[in-house]
């Protein structure tokens, strides 16, 4: 991993970082390494998705775990320094002033002892289609709906998880969600 940290120029380092930190303080579902990993690729970097998603990964677990042990910021970077680290220079010092001007906020909140194990639903779209014909059916005309669903991960990567249903497994779908919002009006 350190070898993919020393490609990503600074900037998107600190960036990364601080949408990490944002999203340890429940500000952001999630990092869009999807649009990050494309912007990186722009400027001439060639990263691809999931190495920039296992750097996330491992930020993200870098974080949290030094939250949990509420290590001050010279704690955190001794503590990478001595562990046989080969970060970068540029990522340290990214490090360090991230977690200086944030890192608190982390530690502070009440959840820092229990980080989320589960993903995080961000949001859903669906859409109506029909399927006329296929190779092997001249005449389907067989409605359907794609539903793609957006869930940030513990270590905050935003995910798609498409998948498709008939319509009668799309009225159960709906009605369960009917009950779910029903019952939460009663809390």
């Amino acid at each position: 991993a350190a070898d993919k940290i020393r490609l990503i120029p600074q900037d998107f380092f600190a960036e990364i970082c601080e949408q990490i930190i944002q999203h340890l303080n429940h500000k952001i579902p999630g990092v869009n390494t999807a649009e990050l990993c494309q912007r990186i690729q722009t400027s001439g970097v060639e990263i691809n998705i999931g190495d920039l998603a296992k750097i996330a990964n491992i930020l993200s677990f870098l974080f949290s775990t030094a939250a949990r042990n509420n290590l001050s910021t010279e704690e955190l970077v001794t503590t990478l320094g001595s562990a046989g680290s080969t970060l970068p220079k540029h990522a340290l010092q990214v490090i360090r002033h991230v977690w200086n001007e944030q890192g608190k906020a982390i530690a502070a909140s009440e959840d820092a002892r229990n980080m989320a194990t589960v993903g995080q639903f961000v949001d859903m779209k669906w859409k109506l289609g029909v399927a006329m014909s296929s190779d092997t059916c001249r005449s389907l005309k067989y409605p359907y709906v794609t539903v793609t669903l957006t869930v940030a991960d513990p270590s905050g990567q935003l995910t798609d998880k498409s998948f498709e249903m008939t319509i009668p497994q799309f009225k159960n779908f709906s009605r369960q969600f009917k009950e779910m919002a029903s019952v939460l009006e009663t809390v």
